[in-house]
């Protein structure tokens, strides 16, 4: 049974700034639920003017925000979590309407959000401070400083985990955070916002801004927005990479993924199955992290068996989601038949499933698997970001890894063996910023960050845990003495 509501018409979605809610000048748009391929609510996009506005409240009341010790800031992010959860299930319902997703990846999505909120609670205790006698009389100590007024920009296939990534972290750091959420999916930013508002976070602390790539470009451009994170595609990652860093501000941008999975016929034949199998049809394939490639290496057949009947049994509308839009939708048809003209084969064809009977009209496509895929082919190398796994096979590791090396992209990559000297060896040839073994969607826990290389990832740095820090905040470095030492050397 269906447990997402898809009878939802009346969210109008605005612009949260200095503690209030406020239309942008630049109309309004529908927002399209997946589920149904009608619309769920509608947004109010910002004009250049609308983000000038926000980003001017954000800075007057950021200066106080910083002055806030950090344990008061850090309570308000211990409300916020106690709200988070208590308001669960409401905003999983709503992550889900607006983004196609289950009702269970939804709240895996909070889940996980909530992880990396956690990872900031613990802030108070960690890393905020040193200080060290490095010469008789003379002290070094470091403070961490925020940075002033922050933004990011993230993507509809996570409305509420991408988000938690970065706003935890920004603000309890002390810096102001605007947020700019996809206009696909902007409906879950008002929840989270009213959250923020009822746990005691001050106004401006928390702004969000509604819209498009006017809205995109206007925060590059803003000479108080001191830095800016970016999660979507490479294509746009790169230009607001480079439109930030030419206004001389800290970004980084996430881009997109073209993750192999390398399959070793000692695999266990069940750890696989489910595996890769849930790797590329879980969130309908629309995740930086699902598999995309399989290279298989030598008589792996019974193991693709198992992958094969994992995904079988999916059900659309309950163990599967659906596609953002009908654009994308006829992207990866399109993309199926292009694979075919290129040699590949279907070995398994679940565009044959069966839309869910109440929501036949939404945008739904079941899991496909391509085998004989060669490499340099478009299924090999394109991001589909949709639920097909093409299969190239392979002879030897070697050649495994050296298809796997040649891709553009360096988000993520596995491994599935029962050999800890071959997964060892595979995890240290592959290039990436992230590698399972035995595990198909490798993303780092909380303090471990989360981020990948080449095009991948524009910028330095991590978007979570320890390596974030050094992002949303700046070291001072200070050097004391008071009093002239008898036995002083160079450094004192």
């Amino acid at each position: 049974m269906n447990d997402v509501m898809t009878n939802k018409t009346d969210y109008c979605v605005e612009n949260f700034v200095a503690g209030k809610w406020v239309r942008g000048s630049a109309g309004h748009i529908d927002v399209i639920s997946p589920y149904t391929g009608k619309p769920c609510g509608e947004v109010h996009l910002s004009l250049t003017q609308d983000v000038a506005s926000a980003v001017e409240a954000a800075k007057i009341n950021q200066k106080e925000w910083e002055q806030t010790p950090l344990k008061a800031r850090t309570q308000v992010l211990f409300n916020f979590r106690d709200i988070l959860l208590r308001d669960e299930q409401k905003i999983a319902q709503v992550v889900a309407l607006e983004s196609g997703k289950t009702l269970s990846e939804a709240i895996a999505g909070i889940r996980k959000g909530v992880e990396v909120l956690e990872y900031a609670l613990s802030l108070q205790n960690s890393d905020l401070g040193g200080k060290m006698e490095v010469s008789r009389g003379v002290f070094c100590e470091y403070r961490r400083k925020p940075l002033g007024v922050v933004a990011s920009i993230t993507p509809f296939n996570f409305p509420a985990m991408v988000p938690m990534w970065t706003i935890p972290i920004a603000i309890v750091l002390g810096n102001a955070y605007i947020w700019k959420p996809s206009e696909k999916t902007p409906i879950t930013s008002q929840f989270i916002a009213n959250a923020f508002h009822e746990a005691g976070l001050p106004a401006g602390i928390l702004t969000v801004v509604q819209g498009a790539s006017e809205a995109v470009n206007a925060l590059a451009d803003h000479t108080d927005v001191k830095a800016i994170s970016f999660v979507g595609s490479t294509k746009v990652a790169q230009i607001v990479y480079k439109r930030a860093t030419e206004k001389t501000k800290r970004a980084l941008c996430l881009g997109g993924a073209k993750n192999h999975i390398i399959l070793l016929p000692d695999a266990d034949i069940e750890v696989t199955g489910a595996g890769i199998s849930d790797s590329f049809t879980g969130c309908a394939g629309q995740r930086c992290m699902a598999a995309s490639v399989l290279l298989a290496v030598g008589d792996v057949d019974k193991h693709i068996t198992k992958i094969k009947e994992r995904a079988a049994s999916q059900v659309l509308g309950q163990t599967m989601g659906a596609i953002i839009t009908q654009e994308q939708l006829d992207f990866l048809h399109e993309a199926i038949e292009k694979a075919l003209e290129e040699g590949a084969k279907i070995i398994f064809d679940g565009r044959k499933l069966s839309a869910p009977q109440e929501n036949s009209e939404g945008y739904w496509f079941g899991p496909v698997i391509l085998d004989n895929v060669k490499p340099g082919s478009t299924a090999a190398k394109m991001e589909l970001f949709g639920p097909i796994l093409s299969i190239i096979r392979c002879q030897n590791i070697s050649e495994a890894i050296e298809v796997q090396n040649s891709s553009e992209y360096g988000n993520a990559a596995s491994v599935f063996t029962s050999s800890g000297p071959m997964a060892e060896y595979v995890a240290s040839n592959t290039k990436c910023g992230m590698f399972g073994v035995n595990i198909g969607v490798p993303v780092p826990r909380e303090p471990f960050s989360f981020g990948g290389v080449d095009v991948s990832k524009f910028g330095h740095g991590d978007i979570t845990g320890v390596h974030s820090l050094d992002f949303w905040s700046d070291v001072k470095k200070i050097t004391t003495k008071w009093e002239l030492q008898s036995d002083a050397n160079w450094m004192s």
